[in-house]
């Protein structure tokens, strides 16, 4: 699988600032790890990642090698994890799994993500088999456009020079209201930060799979809900920024590859951290998933 996920990753740069279904496969392949041995697994980055990974990618790795090692009955509900160092997109990641417990009900795993010796990522998820219970949850927010009525993202950053704009996208982003890079010019604080997401393309029927792409998916634009607030954006300010920690929740079954309204804001930011909360639904109007992060903000 190794070799095949390298290819994917060298073949992410043929389509750059593009989607759709060739730039998905390549991301399902960079999540396929490759089994070293036991509780080890090992996976790579895309050819284009200039400094560092992706935290959504060893985020969404980890889970995967996790998942490795559960049974497919028992589904992941929630999963924490610390960013520890910045990881090097050039040698592969060795991922090494400890199984902590497998209870009746409750399964549960660590995962330590390795490079040059040295961990630069930590994960515990919990898996636990489906039972009934109580069940309520909160609304999506009212009078959302649909997401095929909004600019596609290299409509929106047509002219502004956004590096990040030239990357392969195995995730289709429509931003509802005027994008951060837009607001920051127009003098608008947003409170909340909506984008409609999904996976640029079709999925196989793998939960797991699913869960993963959306944890992917989940580092993206969270921490623009703390910039809005400010005025501020990658690329055309001076703003340093990396994920320090993640939390997600995952509540009831999806699919990632069905478009899902990631509504986010943020509480709080000082001491040159923000910290970021986001809500998935999906466009039916349940609520799938909950997230948190903190990221480190450096603003000159």
């Amino acid at each position: 699988m190794t070799e095949m996920a390298r290819k994917a990753a060298t073949g992410l740069d043929t389509n750059p600032g593009g989607g759709g279904q060739p730039v998905l496969d390549k991301l399902v392949a960079l999540l396929d790890l490759e089994k070293i041995e036991e509780n080890i697994y090992r996976g790579v980055s895309p050819a284009h990642s200039s400094v560092r990974v992706f935290g959504g990618q060893v985020a969404g790795q980890a889970l995967v090698a996790a998942g490795r090692t559960v049974p497919e009955e028992r589904r992941v509900h929630s999963l924490h994890a610390y960013f520890i160092r910045g990881g090097d997109p050039s040698v592969p990641i060795v991922y090494e799994v400890d199984r902590i417990r497998d209870g009746r009900s409750f399964t549960t795993r660590r995962v330590v993500a390795v490079q040059h010796g040295k961990a630069i990522f930590s994960l515990s998820a919990s898996f636990q088999k489906d039972e009934p219970g109580i069940d309520h949850a909160e609304t999506m927010p009212a009078d959302v456009p649909d997401p095929e009525s909004l600019p596609t993202f290299p409509e929106l950053t047509a002219g502004y020079g956004l590096r990040f704009s030239e990357i392969p996208r195995p995730i289709d982003i429509r931003y509802v209201g005027e994008p951060p890079w837009v607001t920051r010019t127009t003098g608008e604080r947003p409170t909340h930060h909506r984008v409609w997401m999904r996976a640029d393309g079709t999925l196989a029927d793998n939960q797991l799979l699913h869960v993963c792409v959306l944890t992917y998916a989940s580092d993206m634009t969270l921490l623009d809900s703390v910039l809005a607030r400010h005025g501020v954006y990658w690329d055309v300010d001076k703003v340093l920024g990396a994920s320090l920690d993640h939390a997600l929740w995952f509540h009831r079954p999806f699919r990632a590859d069905e478009w899902f309204l990631y509504d986010s804001t943020s509480p709080s930011a000082s001491g040159a951290r923000g910290l970021a909360t986001g809500r998935f639904f999906t466009r039916d109007g349940l609520h799938v998933a909950t997230v948190v992060q903190e990221g480190l903000l450096r603003v000159r």
